[in-house]
């Protein structure tokens, strides 16, 4: 991974954790990536729609919901990765 690449993440796992603190009441220095997004913070189908629109505002990014899969939300990390990924 270049330099590029990992300043690049390191800004999306932010904004992932920004805005799942936003969401759920909580300091977002609390959410790091091996932070399981069901198991540790309770999300829910519905919570985790809010949270690819919070991050599609905030990020240039659009979710393409046909390559979306649930390993894709195991963890702030594997989400950042595939926000990598579509970007």
């Amino acid at each position: 991974m270049s330099s590029t690449q990992e300043i690049e993440r390191s800004t999306i796992t932010g904004a992932i954790a920004g805005a799942l603190g936003a969401m759920l009441g909580r300091e977002s220095s609390e959410i790091h990536e091996p932070t399981r997004l069901f198991d540790d913070l309770g999300l829910d189908s519905t919570s985790v729609l809010e949270l690819l629109m919070r991050l599609e505002d905030e990020l240039p990014v659009e979710f393409d919901t046909d390559t979306l899969e649930q390993r894709h939300f195991e963890t702030v990390g594997s989400l950042a990765d595939y926000v990598v990924e579509q970007g």
